[in-house]
């Protein structure tokens, strides 16, 4: 049953994705906050979609950290839906995201309508900077900047391996750092179809405060996030 639930699922987010996608085109003429709201729409959708065939529930915990105006946001990153729920929760988010993902018709097109901020992978030191660059300009723009530590998904309880991509951005642009756990590759595997039952939670952690030493703060940083995440772990 789990499985035929799964397959479900899958066909209608794709649907989903498709139709929406499509049908709101003629908002990428318009002002950024509309493709944002329809980035909203299309997660809440997911949230329904997940509640309705897999009998998967979204809660969200830490609500009075969810930033409002510029901020780092730098979330556990376990499957797919890390990236799709925060939409549904930052008001002016913006992701910092992979150059391959930009070739995805519609996707890649809304993603450079809301100044996602693309990394190439292969630039090293120079994507890095264009990186810090491009997260300053957004900042001017009263943005959250959400950025995986890890730079790609991993297994829930797996080692974690933070990447140097959120340190090079707390040094420059001295703000606080939101950390968020979760728990959403225990129903929302890295690989594969199956969508196991269950309640999927983001907790928005206490932030960060600016002037930690670099290594103090990676430290503190991982700490909470992988504390917090492994908490909601199925024992």
């Amino acid at each position: 049953m789990t499985a035929i639930r799964s397959i479900v699922f899958v066909a209608l987010f794709y649907l989903w994705s498709a139709g929406i996608s499509i049908v709101s085109t003629p908002i990428l003429f318009g002002p950024r906050h509309w493709s944002l709201r329809m980035f909203e729409i299309w997660a809440k959708g997911i949230f329904v979609l997940l509640r309705v065939c897999c009998d998967i529930r979204v809660e969200l915990r830490g609500a009075e950290h969810i930033p409002q105006g510029a901020a780092l946001v730098a979330p556990k990153h376990q499957c797919m839906f890390d990236v799709f729920a925060q939409f549904a929760y930052l008001p002016a988010n913006c992701f910092v995201m992979k150059k391959e993902l930009t070739w995805i018709p519609w996707f890649g097109w809304y993603a450079a309508k809301v100044r996602s901020i693309v990394v190439d992978r292969e630039g090293h030191s120079a994507a890095l900077k264009a990186m810090v660059k491009e997260a300053k300009e957004r900042f001017a723009e009263q943005r959250q900047i959400c950025i995986a530590p890890e730079g790609t998904r991993t297994e829930p309880g797996a080692p974690p391996n933070y990447k140097p991509g959120i340190a090079a951005l707390y040094r420059e642009l001295d703000v606080p750092v939101c950390p968020v756990a979760t728990n959403a590759g225990v129903h929302w595997p890295r690989k594969g179809f199956i969508r196991k039952p269950g309640t999927i939670v983001f907790e928005y952690l206490e932030p960060i405060q600016p002037g930690l030493k670099r290594a103090e703060f990676m430290r503190t940083l991982e700490d909470r996030i992988e504390t917090a995440s492994n908490r909601l772990l199925p024992l």
